[in-house]
């Protein structure tokens, strides 16, 4: 009889259409789930979150089996989704949803985040301070179902909004 280990990552990379794909294809992972994380209104809709007056951050969760796919790789994988250096949001979408932050679920993930966080910091791959939080998980709002899977459902709009984005040169001049 097989246990599996499930546990839960949420990451907050600016625009969640372009954070879904690089986790979803991966063994080990359960499920990738846009949605929003961090505010103080109660079940926010995406026009609320977007105007910045929620509080919240555009995030996905992942659940995952960590026997398979550890913590760590998911930390590395994100890192090299995100411009952490950018307080400002992440690449064309600009304001306080699209910063980026890791939302930990377990101690041992706080402790993780942290030392990733020290690494990335020290490995003079950005000459700017490293911005990214680390802070404990909040209550999880999935956004609508348009926004689920949206490269899939709309793979010429996500397509165009991610080449406009400067999102793959960052990442192409970077890592």
């Amino acid at each position: 009889m097989t246990h599996t280990k499930l546990s839960t990552a949420t990451f907050a990379g600016g625009c969640f259409w372009c954070m879904v794909k690089p986790f979803v294809e991966w063994d080990g992972i359960e499920s990738v789930v846009s949605g929003y994380m961090g505010g103080h209104l109660e079940n926010p809709t995406y026009e609320d979150v977007k105007k910045g007056t929620s509080g919240h951050l555009e995030v996905v969760q992942i659940v995952f089996d960590e026997s398979i796919f550890p913590y760590e790789k998911l930390l590395e994988i994100y890192w090299q989704q995100i411009d952490p250096t950018d307080d400002g949001g992440q690449f064309q979408d600009r304001g306080s949803s699209y910063r980026t932050a890791i939302f930990y679920h377990k101690p041992e993930h706080k402790e993780s985040a942290e030392k990733s966080k020290i690494d990335l910091a020290n490995s003079g791959r950005f000459q700017k301070p490293i911005v990214t939080e680390i802070k404990a998980a909040e209550t999880f709002y999935p956004a609508e179902d348009y926004h689920q899977d949206f490269y899939k459902k709309n793979p010429d709009h996500y397509q165009q909004d991610r080449a406009e984005s400067g999102r793959d040169e960052f990442i192409k001049s970077n890592w």
